[in-house]
């Protein structure tokens, strides 16, 4: 029989309830030394003094000097980037702080570190795991951690939901105690709920029940207390019920309410609801987080995704309290989940019949991350977990003690309280980070470089340097997290590489490409890869030059300025659509601009040739003689029209 107070919550009152490798390094570096080489920082430092800039620009020479740690002028272009624009990453406003504090403005760095918080909080987004196939093996895996009996303090009728209170175990019991007076209610046709207490003695063993805090009973359900760390303040759940008033719904049903007691002295005074409660649904099953400032609980509020959800206040003040806050769908689904639990371990137990389970209401757990997100969730197994329902789990993580409460077959009432004894923590999630750094143009190993891990907020966790065959480890992360990888070298650009563990346990594995400082070039070479230049734009069937593209083309021109033996050949391409003829035309007339306009800055034409070559030269299958008509993509056409500096004498 399924738990009847569950249902009572749910239905009836509508809640919640190596050496080769040398060779070629030798090789490679013989090679390398051949080169004409372009500082690319330089370069762009050039360019800014001549008037030309980009977000990108700035980055990369904000970024250099950052991780120099030449904080001063990392200052200065990151100071010029958010002049430009402050449409950037959030890692941005954090990398502008700490180079303020380098030149003493701490207010503005204050500034920028606020707006990186509130920013950098939104990185990481809470998502419904993916059904598991396999739920049962999986189950089966998290299985055999328990030993479990039956607690000793059942009786004929529910009994369920229990928390700790100094040296008692507090629980919810629906057991006639004889008064004259019992009142029994039509859906269970058992007494409302009160809260008992029993002491516990050795190895979780209880000694007999007795009512508990009268004063917080009343005529109809009062159920799962939590107590403060103190023991002076008790949340606990009843009917919309106090100081003789009796609240309903538009529908007339009583519905469920959390309320706050104080103790004074050895009695429960000052009973009142919290404010976050409405006649209009049902609010339950108060958690406290390890702090006591935040409070859990489930309810059927607006913007419950299912049945009931979990939400979470920060508690404030005194009775004052955040807005309720939806903890998700890594945690709600459409179905119930209910009876938090938060350990001193950061750890939310709860139930759920959404998730994968064994059947009924089954106790999962998720981790509380740092940012506040939570870790995959996992089924705890059995024999904690039964075909029936099985929920208000509890434990002390310190002796691995517990009591859950089911209505699993061979209990004494609807709903008993079992205890356990936690014999092996369950594993929730690993994952292990690694990767391999490499060179970007060659794609060899680099060894030696220095590899640092930080995590979202920029401490540093590790570091370590790279094998001979450029591979580093981190070892064990956490699930679902956000890091940093700082790769340094020698005669190599600095990268910071972010990557995000998966919610599961695996690895996972980074690659890391370096560029070289100074680029290596010789005859044949396009500078328009170095520079990552596709398109010299042009309006539509225009030649002339636009502002957006001069920026593009200040690059080759500091080239050729540094450089004054080089020359180079201009190519300009088009897609298929139009005619070859025309395309033909018109790339050729762009190809020559491109050139006047080098010259115009003060390139000798002797250097520099143009030419066209329209749809002749495709780089995929995108061709459309002779309709003028293809069915590839725009990106697959944008391929085509590229722009090409090739070296063809240094």
């Amino acid at each position: 029989m399924k738990n009847k107070i569950i249902y009572l919550v749910l239905v009836s009152l509508l809640t919640i309830n190596s050496y080769s490798q040398k060779l070629k390094e030798v090789k490679a570096n013989k090679e390398f030394d051949k080169f004409a080489y372009v500082d690319a920082i330089k370069t762009y430092e050039r360019l800014f003094a001549k008037g030309y800039k980009s977000a990108d620009m700035l980055q990369k020479l904000g970024d250099a000097y950052y991780f120099k740690a030449d904080l001063d002028n990392a200052a200065k272009w990151y100071g010029e980037l958010f002049t430009l624009t402050q449409d950037v990453a959030p890692e941005y406003y954090y990398r502008y702080s700490q180079s303020l504090k380098a030149v003493k403005d701490y207010k503005k760095a204050d500034e920028m570190l606020v707006q990186f918080n509130a920013k950098s909080g939104n990185d990481l987004r809470a998502k419904l795991a993916a059904s598991q196939k396999d739920y049962l093996a999986v189950i089966k895996k998290n299985s055999g951690r328990y030993t479990i009996e039956n607690a000793g303090i059942n009786s004929q009728y529910s009994d369920y939901g229990s928390a700790f209170f100094n040296n008692k175990v507090v629980f919810t019991s629906a057991r006639d105690t004889g008064s004259f007076s019992s009142r029994k209610h039509a859906w269970t046709g058992e007494s409302f709920t009160n809260l008992y207490s029993a002491e516990m003695v050795s190895e979780g063993s209880l000694d007999k029940p007795e009512r508990f805090g009268n004063k917080l009973n009343s005529k109809f359900n009062e159920s799962t207390p939590v107590f403060t760390k103190d023991g002076k303040t008790v949340y606990f759940t009843r009917n919309n019920f106090n100081n003789g008033k009796k609240g309903k719904d538009a529908q007339k049903s009583t519905l469920l309410k959390i309320y706050k007691a104080t103790l004074t002295g050895d009695q429960w005074t000052d009973i009142v609801e919290l404010p976050f409660n409405s006649d209009q649904y049902s609010v339950a099953h108060p958690a406290l987080s390890p702090d006591d400032k935040t409070l859990y609980f489930a309810s059927n509020m607006p913007g419950t995704l299912g049945q009931s959800d979990l939400f979470k206040v920060k508690i404030t003040g005194d009775n004052t309290y955040s807005a309720p806050e939806n903890l998700g769908n890594i945690i709600n689904t459409e179905g119930r989940e209910t009876f938090p639990v938060i350990t001193p371990e950061n750890e939310l137990y709860f139930a759920s019949d959404g998730h994968p389970g064994l059947g009924g209401l089954d106790v999962f757990v998720s981790k509380i991350e740092k940012e506040g997100n939570f870790s995959e969730v996992n089924n705890v197994g059995e024999p904690l977990n039964s075909s029936k329902d099985d929920f208000g789990y509890l434990i002390d993580t310190k002796t691995r003690l517990g009591f859950v409460s089911s209505n699993r077959e061979g209990g004494n009432g609807g709903d008993d309280i079992y205890k356990f004894k936690e014999t092996q923590k369950l594993v929730t999630c690993e994952q292990e980070l690694s990767g391999v750094v490499t060179d970007q143009a060659t794609g060899l190993p680099i060894a030696g470089a220095k590899v640092t891990l930080s995590d979202a907020t920029y401490k540093m966790l590790k570091e370590l340097t790279s094998d001979s065959e450029g591979k580093f480890d981190f070892g064990k992360v956490e699930c679902g997290s956000k890091y940093y990888i700082k790769t340094e070298a020698v005669t190599y650009n600095t990268k910071e590489t972010p990557t995000i563990t998966e919610k599961k346990t695996g690895k996972t594995f980074v690659p890391v490409e370096l560029e070289k400082t100074e680029q290596p070039v010789k005859p044949g070479d396009d500078l328009a890869k170095k520079f990552k230049i596709k398109i010299i734009y042009f309006d539509l069937d225009k030649s002339n030059i636009r502002p957006d593209a001069a920026l593009d083309l200040a690059k080759i021109l500091d080239v050729l300025e540094q450089n004054p033996t080089m020359e180079i050949d201009i190519r300009s391409h088009t897609d298929c659509r139009q005619t070859a003829k025309y395309n033909l035309a018109l790339s050729d007339r762009r190809a020559k601009s491109t050139m006047a306009w080098l010259v115009s800055k003060g390139i000798a034409k002797t250097r520099l040739t143009a030419k066209g070559f329209g749809e002749s030269q495709l780089v995929n299958n995108c061709g459309c003689e002779p309709t003028n008509e293809s069915t590839c993509t725009e990106e697959q056409h944008q391929a085509n029209r590229r722009s090409e500096f090739i070296i063809t004498k240094l």
